[in-house]
């Protein structure tokens, strides 16, 4: 086992129950999903910050520079992740399925706020990319701007914009492939 192994290991142990990697949920789904629009209205899901530009990383599915979000004209996924965040490594299974079967139609975009050095460089990052079969972009946020704008209070942190980008959906923690598909159908 390599040394950021270990790391991500304690990090998904003891963090989680520390400081709580989906902040403190509880509950059947270990997160919460806000849906907004017609059936209810969640001005804390989003602040008046975006949209945001957020560098994006070279890496399998995404390449340097800088991306939107959400994008312009266009549904957006966003998938606010961390590479020590266990519950981030399974919602990346759902994710491939979606953005497989949707993005086409719905742009997606994973963000990580880790900050380099200390033992974490971006190749580290890029490096879980591939292991865990990433294939769209890929950003990277070091003063958690993009956290902040969202009002993410935990990891993994998933939002849905429609095509105009206001919010439609928001998850704190582990998100079901069922209810995300959901989520996107709904915009795209």
């Amino acid at each position: 086992m390599n040394r950021r192994d270990v790391l991500a290991l304690l990090a998904g142990t003891g963090l989680a129950g520390v400081a709580g990697c989906l902040g403190g949920t509880s509950g059947g789904s270990g997160g919460e999903a806000t849906t907004t629009g017609a059936e209810e209205s969640d001005d804390s899901a989003a602040s008046n910050d975006l949209p945001l530009v957020v560098e994006t990383i070279d890496a399998q599915g995404s390449a340097a520079g800088e991306t939107r979000i959400p994008a312009e004209g266009t549904p957006t996924v966003l998938d606010l992740f961390a590479t020590w965040c266990a519950p981030c490594v399974a919602q990346m299974e759902s994710l491939r399925k979606l953005h497989d079967e949707f993005g086409d139609d719905v742009a997606f975009v994973s963000v990580t706020n880790e900050r380099l050095g200390g033992g974490l460089t971006m190749d580290d990052i890029r490096d879980w990319w591939t292991e865990h079969d990433g294939d769209w972009t890929v950003g990277h946020d070091p003063e958690s701007q993009l956290m902040r704008a969202v009002r993410a209070n935990g990891l993994p942190y998933l939002v849905v914009f429609d095509a105009d980008g206001s919010v439609t959906w928001t998850h704190r923690g582990l998100a079901s492939e069922a209810n995300l598909r959901d989520a996107v159908e709904a915009v795209r």
